[in-house]
């Protein structure tokens, strides 16, 4: 008894040691030091790109925040803002770090106005007295190019979730909650006014909390009880600070890609570059919410071969489970909708009772829900004929069935699936007693080849 209980313990620390090993590990209990700032992903591939032909000097007056959300609460909302106020300043960091801008100051214009102004007075008043040669005031850079926009949306609990388990007295639980927000970027020429490029991206705030607890009587009297947890917090700044640096990323690269500005580089690497975010860009616009990856997967014509089992619904009792192979052919009329034809061949047998070999031919209509996915389930039917090996007996059926498919590769996918046999007659065991007619099942695996272009979405079919 005391070993299956402890087994139970030993089991719930090992999941919560193994989904939060990092941050439960690294727990606070000393008063740390200031340290530098940490950098995200995006940062390294700012810093990692090749140095423009020429930095364009920008102007960044107000990036602000546009959402007006408060932090939520579990009582409501707050009167602290959901997201930063300073996004100007990360993304002035982002510019400096590129080394693709120079940004200007404009944010705060007026102080420097002011401060130049001091600077132009006590000049003045020097060059009365003391030099009357001092040089006047450099002018001040102008920017060729505006950056405007903002964070533009803050969507907070846009999936929750979580899963626990308690069995006398011990027991745990974990929870997640998912915001988002969005950043829209664009670039505006001073001289003309136009708008010539518009960059958007979204990045994801991940909170996750892992708890467990003990609370049991070991002996008369004594009573043991334990908790530990954690909950961890993606902080708002760095996930804004990352969809800011992508968007400097992406409006880099496609005003390379539109000769908006230049890079000193191979023109091999540049156009390495450019493919790599083609390709990045065309699977986000391919991603829906919830990272729902769609996709046009499957081609129109495929061939498949299945094997499993067979199994008999019919006079005699005890059936059994015999073998069961299939080959056959798919064409897609869109996405969704194909029609398939098969050949099988199986055995039906009942225990000591009845065993014979079949064959059988069906055509069937199928549908696949999901066929933008890695992963989709399928429904079919249809009508075929059974014979047996001798061919003396042939009879008609309808089949209906379902089953999934994971797409290992663009070419190759592995099925599984059951399907009804409803045979119209109940002559195929060779006896024939009662009102219903005979059936089988099918239980298969099996793999899918599919070649040639794939079918293109098309919302009307849909």
């Amino acid at each position: 008894m005391y070993y299956k209980f402890y087994k139970v313990i030993a089991t719930i620390s090992c999941a919560l040691l193994l989904t939060g090993c990092g941050a439960y590990f690294n727990q606070p209990i000393t008063v740390e030091q200031a340290r530098i700032g940490e950098d995200t992903k995006a940062t390294k591939a700012l810093r990692d790109f090749p140095p423009p032909v020429e930095p364009v000097v920008v102007g960044v007056y107000k990036f602000r925040d546009q959402t007006g959300q408060y932090k939520p609460t579990e009582g409501g909302n707050t009167f602290s803002t959901a997201v930063t106020q300073g996004a100007t300043t990360i993304l002035i960091k982002a510019l400096e770090d590129s080394k693709w801008f120079v940004p200007i100051e404009r944010e705060n214009l007026s102080n420097l106005l002011n401060e130049r102004n001091i600077i132009r007075s006590t000049r003045k008043e020097y060059r009365k007295t003391k030099n009357p040669n001092e040089p006047q005031l450099p002018p001040l850079l102008y920017a060729g190019i505006i950056l405007e926009g903002g964070i533009v949306s803050y969507d907070s609990n846009i999936i929750t979730g979580g899963l626990g388990a308690r069995y006398f007295g011990v027991g745990g639980s974990t929870q997640y909650r998912q915001d988002r927000i969005t950043v829209y970027l664009r670039a505006v020429s001073t001289s003309s006014g136009k708008i010539l490029k518009t960059v958007y991206v979204s990045k994801t705030i991940l909170s996750q909390a892992l708890d467990a607890s003990l609370f049991r009587y070991v002996k008369f009297r004594r009573l043991l009880e334990a908790e530990t947890g954690f909950t961890k917090n993606e902080p708002a700044q760095l996930a804004v600070s990352e969809a800011v640096e992508k968007a400097v990323e992406s409006l880099i690269i496609e005003g390379v890609e539109d000769k908006l500005w230049a890079a000193k580089a191979e023109p091999e690497a540049v156009e390495k570059l450019v493919e790599s975010y083609k390709s990045e860009k065309d699977e986000a616009q391919n991603t829906a919410l919830y990272d729902r990856y769609f996709k046009e997967r499957r081609s129109k014509k495929s061939i498949f071969i299945k094997g499993g089992t067979a199994l008999i619904s019919g006079d005699y009792n005890n059936p059994e489970f015999t073998y069961d192979a299939q080959i056959g052919a798919r064409w897609y009329f869109n996405p969704y909708l194909n029609v398939n034809a098969s050949i099988n061949k199986f055995e039906l047998t009942n225990q000591n009772a009845f065993s014979k070999g079949f064959n059988a031919f069906g055509l069937n209509t199928e549908l696949t829900l999901l066929p933008f996915e890695k992963m989709s389930p399928f429904f079919y039917a249809g009508v075929g004929v059974v014979n047996d090996d001798d061919f003396e007996m042939t009879s008609f059926k309808f089949q209906y069935g379902g089953g999934v498919e994971y797409l290992v590769s663009d070419t190759i996918g592995i099925t599984a699936n059951a399907s009804h046999n409803l045979i119209l007659s109940d002559e195929i065991d060779g006896v024939i007693q009662g009102k219903r007619d005979d059936q089988y099942f099918n239980f298969s695996l099996g793999l899918n080849w599919y070649f040639g272009n794939p079918v293109k979405r098309n919302s009307s079919k849909k």
